[in-house]
């Protein structure tokens, strides 16, 4: 199964082969915004191309990041079409739902819950037994289930989750509405109780529940259908995978192809081209086999019924609903995270480097939160953060605890910290790094820990890589050698070095050398 390229960073992929695309408009051409989830279309989006001559592009970015992109209008003159798992929120707003001209939906999935064959057991759900959302936090709630599930800020599996669970939480038969969502708060602890693992990406949180389900750390994913059945047919559990649709409902995924009202009228040619292909029997047959998503369009219809039937939950009739809700979900309802960011501070951050460094943390200090996306960067309420900066020598660590109410004066504290960063001589990254895993004495399994490293060269100073992957590392507590390490590349950094580094604890590498530092935070804040 191919891994769903990371939430929050727009990484343009032709879906066909050939020269570098040409503007939204040309002929034959259609450059498409989409959810990262939809990499596993591009072979089917290859052969369309061959065989209706309609060559599709496909940019991907996180869905937040996409409704900002299409209400600023920044979309226009740049893609011809959208293509995300749901438009659900972004035609809750008036200027969304203006940017779209057209919009047809092509498969479905909906986000539901994939447990162990061995925890299903345990708890009693049989194959054909009924289990509700409310059965399935009872179970959270007693420590019985433990599983993984995306950021609702940076992945729209868990946005879906998040919405479907309190929808049917609340229990009122209505969408969601504001006075609900204080309702359905202690139920909804309750449910994140058993939530250990989070994620930017339905396709990397896959891949390490993966490795940590064969290691017997989790019970289970809550996903697309479509993910967790690529998982189970995959074979790499170990274990089957029992797939269970709450009865109280669920809220389905339908991957609406959608044109832009600014696409030019060849676009528009080529747009509906595709979409009577993509909904033709053929393809609606293969689209249910390579990427087992349920088929849509009417010649489709006999092989959705392989599908278990579904229970559909009503979505919020109104934006400042959601936005309450996933507020809720991030200060109050979640488990708190606990980061610890380690800087290079040493005398090539210099210039850009320090200062794209300061930008980012004010982001997330929140300073800067005038979109969707960047809103959900911020240090959540309940979150403790250490900076811990260092050069030839490790500087002294702060730390801070983000109140739930009244968090400015903190978020201030943090911003000013980075502000007063000087520059050093040398870079001593072990040395550090082994600071950082000592502020973190006593690991919380309630907490999501991690640890932030920043760095843009060579180690020079202390401790090296074989002293620390050898010598240092194996002597921390399991609980210590399994927080995941982020680490954040720019500069002359070692790429293989730090790879292997963030593979010591199922971590993460990403590189900030060609993008933004604050798009690579917004990426990072997925996984916290």
């Amino acid at each position: 199964m191919p891994a769903a390229l990371a939430a929050g960073l727009l990484l343009s992929t032709a879906a066909c082969s050939g020269s570098d695309p040409a503007g939204p408009g040309t002929p034959g051409e259609l450059r498409v915004l989409a959810g990262s989830e939809l990499v596993d279309m591009e072979p089917l989006l290859q052969e369309a191309a061959e065989e209706i001559g309609v060559t599709v592009h496909m940019d991907y970015t996180g869905t937040l990041d996409g409704v900002d992109m299409i209400r600023t209008g920044e979309v226009e003159h740049r893609y011809d079409a959208v293509w995300f798992s749901s438009n659900r929120y972004l035609n809750l707003y008036p200027d969304g739902r203006e940017a779209l001209s057209a919009e047809t939906p092509v498969m479905a999935s909906p986000v539901v819950l994939g447990v162990g064959a061995e925890a299903a057991d345990r708890l009693g759900w049989g194959p054909d037994d009924e289990v509700t959302w409310a059965d399935i936090a009872e179970a959270a709630a007693d420590g019985e289930l433990a599983y993984g599930m995306t950021s609702p800020a940076a992945s729209n599996s868990g946005f879906t989750a998040l919405v479907g669970v309190a929808s049917a939480l609340a229990d009122t038969g209505a969408a969601l509405e504001s006075d609900d969502i204080a309702g359905v708060t202690p139920a909804l602890t309750e449910f994140f109780s058993g939530q250990r693992l989070t994620a930017g990406s339905s396709g990397w949180l896959a891949e390490e529940y993966t490795r940590r389900a064969r290691q017997g750390e989790l019970d289970g994913m809550i996903n697309y259908e479509s993910v967790l059945l690529s998982l189970d047919h995959s074979g790499e559990l170990g274990q089957p995978m029992r797939i269970v649709h709450p009865a109280d409902g669920v809220v389905t995924a339908d991957y609406p192809l959608s044109l832009l009202a600014t696409a030019a009228d060849e676009a528009a040619e080529d747009y509906h081209t595709l979409v009577d292909h993509l909904t033709s029997p053929e393809i609606q047959e293969e689209i249910r086999v390579r990427t087992h998503r349920r088929p849509l369009a009417p010649g489709g219809q006999a092989a959705a019924q392989d599908f278990p039937a579904v229970t559909e939950l009503p979505f919020p009739a109104r934006a400042e609903v959601v936005d309450q809700l996933v507020d809720a979900y991030f200060d109050r309802i979640r488990r708190p995270a606990r980061t610890v960011y380690v800087m290079d501070v040493s005398y090539s951050m210099r210039g850009e480097r320090i200062e794209g460094l300061r930008s980012a943390m004010h982001t997330l200090a929140g300073t800067d939160t005038d979109s969707l996306a960047d809103r959900y960067l911020r240090f959540y309420g309940r979150e403790e953060v250490t900076l811990i900066a260092f050069d030839g020598t490790v500087h002294p660590p702060r730390t801070f605890t983000v109140p739930p109410e009244d968090p400015d004066p903190v978020l201030a504290d943090i911003s000013a910290t980075v502000d007063g960063l000087s520059l050093g001589s040398a870079t001593a990254v072990y040395d550090a790094l082994a600071a950082a895993y000592g502020e973190l004495d006593d690991v919380d399994e309630d907490e999501f820990t991690s640890i932030v490293l920043l760095t843009d060269g060579e180690v020079n100073e202390g401790m090296d890589f074989p002293e620390f992957r050898d010598g240092f590392h194996p002597r921390l507590s399991e609980e210590k050698r399994d927080i995941p390490v982020f680490t954040v590349l720019f500069g002359e950094a070692n790429t293989e070095e730090m790879t292997e580094l963030s593979a010591l604890g199922g971590g993460r590498v990403f590189d900030a050398r060609e993008t933004p530092l604050a798009e690579v935070f917004r990426e990072i804040r997925g996984y916290q």
